[in-house]
């Protein structure tokens, strides 16, 4: 059963690699055109035309190269990062983006490279059948020519096909089980070392990111300064004067009155009681205490539950079923804040009717997906929280991706390193 286990697992990777092959061979095709096209392009710069068309020819070629960033991320489980497309401006422009550069150079390659490895990888797949049909067809070739495969033995009879064809499609499996990973690996090795910026690009990147995300973290600390000073003023500092002006009151009362003291110290309780239940929740809202007492997990958990949009909760798994292991504090924080921020959307914004929670750990990454099945356009600036929720993030060195097309689906991914 291990040995069926694992030509099924084979076959089925082969066949995986086949697909990419061939998605390689198609796109090696598509390139041997456009090459001459940009090349031709080029030198009809010299005449004015060229700057007109280069530049959306070139946004092709960005397209064709991001797609087989994302696909290499796919197959080879390897992180390029997409180079996004060009914006419309001028070809000098254009051409000074360093990935178009990247986008050339892939392109001459694999418009060759390409084209026969992607070809010879799924041709490899089909190789097995390609015998089967030729060996069982011996009788349609002449018989002072017969057919020849692998091993170069001549098929002219049903034993012949026999003890020669069976080989031969031994032979032709393994090279179909073996071939297409070999090269579609070789493929996207290729791809990957012409597609990936350089360290030193990768280095700024970086520090502009770092950069960036400073400036938000620094907003975003700011703002929640602000809002706890507001929340401070506005409220429970409102209620502590009003209960030392109660208390105050009742201690001139307290002479000339006695029996008139009672209602005054009930509503300077009830003043104070309302105090520390505003404290409370601006505390709630710089570190929620139902971190420190149930984790990450139990307080998303919670807050399925309180929403008001059925919601669907699945967790990850990190040693134990449903743990996710050591998160730093401020980790917790911010991807708790996004997770609620995105549900009360779901229910306010979005009138979905069903929302899903997907937090999962993959080593030193926490991961958390929001899903819902609203009407989607979702979009910063518009009243929906996405930028604090972004800030937030980002300010942990965290990721926030937004995904809400008119008519929905919403997807909210949230991904936050955390350490190993």
């Amino acid at each position: 059963m291990n040995d069926i286990s694992m030509t099924r697992a084979s076959a089925a990777r082969s066949a995986r690699a086949a697909g990419y092959c061939a998605t390689v061979f198609g796109r090696g095709l598509a390139l041997v055109v456009l090459v001459p096209v940009l090349m031709y392009s080029a030198v009809l710069c010299l005449v004015g035309v060229g700057l007109l068309i280069l530049p959306h020819e070139l946004r092709l070629l960005r397209r064709l190269a991001d797609g087989e960033r994302d696909r290499l991320g796919r197959w080879a489980a390897t992180s390029t990062p997409p180079a996004g497309p060009h914006a419309r401006r001028r070809l000098m422009a254009v051409l000074s983006d360093p990935a178009t550069g990247r986008d050339l150079r892939w392109a001459a390659a694999m418009a060759v490279a390409g084209t026969v490895l992607g070809l010879i990888g799924a041709a490899l797949f089909l190789f097995p059948a390609a015998v089967l049909v030729l060996v069982g067809l011996w009788w349609l070739f002449p018989r002072d020519d017969p057919i020849r495969l692998i091993l170069n033995v001549p098929i002219d009879s049903w034993g012949s096909a026999f003890y020669a064809g069976v080989p031969q499609f031994l032979l032709s499996v393994l090279l179909a089980l073996f071939g297409p990973p070999l090269l579609a690996r070789l493929a996207a090795a290729v791809s990957r070392w012409l597609l990936a910026p350089s360290a030193a690009a990768v280095l700024a990147e970086r520090v502009s990111t770092l950069d960036r995300t400073r400036i938000g973290a620094i907003d975003a600390h700011g703002n929640e300064l602000r809002r706890i000073e507001r929340d401070l003023h506005d409220g429970t500092q409102a209620r502590l004067v009003s209960l030392a002006m109660q208390l105050g009151l009742a201690e001139r009362t307290l002479s000339a009155d006695p029996a008139a003291v009672g209602p005054l110290l009930t509503r300077a309780r009830e003043g104070a009681e309302e105090a520390m239940a505003e404290l409370r929740d601006v505390l709630r809202s710089v570190y929620p205490p139902i971190l420190a007492d149930r984790g990450l997990a139990g307080a998303v958990s919670a807050v399925g539950a309180r929403c008001p949009v059925p919601a669907t909760l699945e967790l990850g798994e990190l040693g134990e079923p449903g743990e996710l292991g050591d998160v730093p504090a401020q980790i917790e924080v911010a991807v708790y804040f996004a997770i609620t921020e995105a549900l009360t959307n779901a229910a306010k914004h979005a009138h979905a009717g069903s929302v899903s929670v997907t937090l999962a750990r993959a080593g030193g990454t926490l991961r958390a997906e929001i899903t819902d099945d609203g009407r989607g356009g979702a979009a910063e600036g518009g009243g929906t929280g996405l930028r604090g929720m972004r800030q937030r993030v980002e300010a942990v060195d965290g990721v926030l991706r937004v995904q809400s097309p008119p008519g929905g689906p919403t997807v909210i991914t949230v991904e936050c390193p955390c350490g190993s």
